[in-house]
């Protein structure tokens, strides 16, 4: 018995050269297990507003530059060509009644922003028809949408003094009919698709080029028949064709504002497009409610192209180069598509419209014509590769 109790005393006894645990060390422990460490934030999380916009932050940069190069470039164009330390000189905030002060800031600024929106406008407008259509040739002048919107701004104009339009300010009849006409031709499109049991894409964009030509011929005799002298047949003709309008500021920050909120909802969309690109099943067994959605999808559409078609005329091809472009290079996802449709199709129109300034003074080329110029050899050259494809 005596022999066990020593040697219990032997091994309760620590060794004096051993170290000791340490006191704090289950304190520490306990902490650690109360609040534990947050992971390190990575240094390659996008900023916020990238999240936001779905964008890359090197081409949101570029984006912004190209922007901002192309406004410059285009003021600077014109019958009258302004050099760059020319046009310095004249943007600094020092009053002035020189006339080219008056030129570059009552005239030639709000073109070229007006161009700079119209031209976004039918980029992300065409991204948007090219997710509805899941056809990259999907275009709002080739479908009927931008033809519609120009019956519509063309009753406007012809057919002012009509008793249902007697209480809509002016400011608001053209872009009202403009998306009365540019939703009714696209809802067309798709209600004659149904009706004709086409299920494929190809079939849809068919019936939408028959609803164009069908919009253009009934437009060509409106011109004719309600034309008299207090509106020309040249001015219709001319807007038809395309060119932009020159506003005063105050309409132009109306513009502005319309652009941002109806872009705002556009990015909107960009989930579900994504997810109507797998397939109506697939879309509706994740959720997406498909006939509502492409509704919804088509009448926020036909609202871009109304806007453009009201302060640009009809100006065709830039919805579909332009998401082309942007899908080569960013890949197939709305979210950045649909923004950067906008930016770049500014970017677009704004230098063409200084182009159509200012190759033929004191003259004014059509912005439809240059358009038809570049976007007819580009859409050969998209017909070309699918049919290899």
């Amino acid at each position: 018995m005596e022999r066990h109790r020593g040697r219990r005393r032997r091994a309760g006894r620590r060794d004096p050269t051993r170290p000791g645990p340490d006191p704090g060390a289950s304190r520490r422990r306990r902490r650690a297990h109360r609040r534990p460490r947050a992971a390190p934030r990575s240094r390659v999380d996008p900023p916020h507003l990238t999240r936001i916009l779905g964008i890359p932050t090197s081409w949101l940069a570029a984006l912004v530059a190209a922007v901002l190069l192309s406004i410059g470039f285009a003021m600077m164009l014109g019958p009258e060509l302004l050099g760059p330390g020319r046009l310095l000189d004249l943007l600094r905030p020092v009053a002035s009644d020189h006339p080219l002060d008056r030129l570059l800031f009552e005239w030639r600024l709000p073109r070229v922003l007006t161009a700079f929106m119209v031209g976004g406008l039918l980029g992300a407008a065409g991204a948007i028809f090219q997710g509805i259509f899941r056809n990259p040739l999907a275009d709002p002048f080739l479908i009927g949408t931008a033809p519609g919107a120009a019956l519509g701004a063309t009753l406007a104009l012809l057919v002012p003094g009509l008793a249902l339009f007697q209480a809509v300010s002016p400011l608001l009849l053209l872009p009202i009919l403009s998306f009365l006409g540019a939703f009714g031709a696209t809802l067309g499109v798709l209600l004659l698709a149904r009706l004709a049991r086409v299920r494929d894409t190809a079939g849809l964009l068919l019936a939408g080029v028959a609803m164009a030509a069908f919009l253009g011929a009934l437009r060509s005799y409106l011109m004719l028949a309600l034309a008299d002298e207090t509106i020309s047949l040249q001015v219709v003709l001319s807007w038809t064709l395309g060119g932009i309008q020159t506003p005063f500021w105050r309409e132009l920050g109306y513009v502005a504002l319309a652009c941002l909120l109806l872009l705002a909802f556009a990015r909107r969309l960009a989930h579900g497009l994504d997810v109507l690109g797998l397939g109506d099943d697939v879309a509706r067994n994740m959720g997406l409610p498909v006939e509502r959605f492409v509704v919804m999808a088509t009448l926020l559409a036909s609202a871009l192209v109304a806007l453009a078609v009201t302060w640009g005329g009809t100006i065709g091809f830039v919805g579909l180069i332009v998401p082309h472009l942007v899908r080569w290079t960013l890949g197939p996802r709305h979210a950045p598509l649909i923004l950067t449709s906008a930016l770049v199709g500014g970017i677009l129109l704004t230098l063409l419209d200084g182009l159509a300034r200012s190759l033929l003074p004191p003259a004014e080329i059509p912005l439809g014509l240059l358009t038809a110029l570049i976007g007819a050899p580009f859409f050969m050259l998209i017909l070309a590769r699918r049919s290899r494809q």
